[in-house]
């Protein structure tokens, strides 16, 4: 299954934690707080709880949205390149 993950997370030092949590599952940064990838559903659980983990008690919101194959496929997407 493919999975989007945003966050919202005004600490600098956690943001760039969960950050790594991402990269080191494989996923993909599409955006700053942005990311997308496959992830199987014990490695998104394992995800999950290690979000949680480091987060803690620090502020900040972490969203994980499961992609179906369909809505895949009725995706779109835009890409503007700079002009040299």
């Amino acid at each position: 299954m493919r999975y989007i993950v945003i966050y919202d997370i005004p600490d600098d030092r956690i943001r760039m934690k969960i950050a790594d949590i991402c990269l080191d599952y494989g996923l993909d940064r599409v955006q700053y707080s942005a990311f997308l990838g496959r992830l199987t559903r014990g490695q998104q659980r394992e995800m999950v709880k290690k979000i949680r983990r480091r987060l803690g008690k620090h502020e900040g919101k972490v969203l994980i949205l499961p992609v179906s194959a369909d809505a895949w496929r009725e995706r779109v997407e835009i890409v503007q390149e700079a002009e040299e």
